[in-house]
């Protein structure tokens, strides 16, 4: 199974539900559907990457890290994220995100604000076939 990720519509804001065989293929997913969130139609650029790390107590704390610092790096930057890479690991009572995106810079997109993550409803299960994930984004 390939990671995958669908847009599902929420009251006023926006929430993504992902598919991947991996815990960092799911984040991964996650970001993917994120950037479609504010993007419709994602141009082929050469984009430089940029790392993205964190570390949490939970699955669910570093997704919402994840995120947050990938709307971090939107706003002082200045670019959309796409094309994400993520890995997911446990170091003792931990979980550790290595991630990387590419950055198309804003002003060569049509790009829709979209304020901040929620931990309202969101969910990291693994499940038979993989990994799940939903997340409800403020826009």
């Amino acid at each position: 199974m390939s990671r995958t990720f669908e847009l599902r519509e929420h009251t006023a804001d926006v929430a993504v539900e992902a598919r991947a065989e991996s815990l960092g293929g799911v984040f991964a997913a996650v970001a993917d559907g994120m950037a479609v969130a504010m993007c419709d139609e994602i141009p082929d650029a050469d984009a430089e990457r940029f790392d993205v790390t964190a570390r949490a107590s939970t699955r669910k704390r570093l997704l919402f890290d994840y995120l947050d610092a990938l709307i971090y790096e939107r706003d002082v930057r200045g670019v959309l994220p796409v094309e994400h890479e993520a890995s997911v690991t446990r170091e003792g009572s931990e979980w550790v995100l290595a991630a990387s995106a590419a950055g198309i810079p804003l002003d060569e997109v049509a790009a829709r604000d979209l304020k901040a993550v929620t931990f309202s409803e969101m969910r990291v299960e693994e499940t038979a076939d993989g990994w799940e994930a939903y997340v409800v984004f403020d826009v």
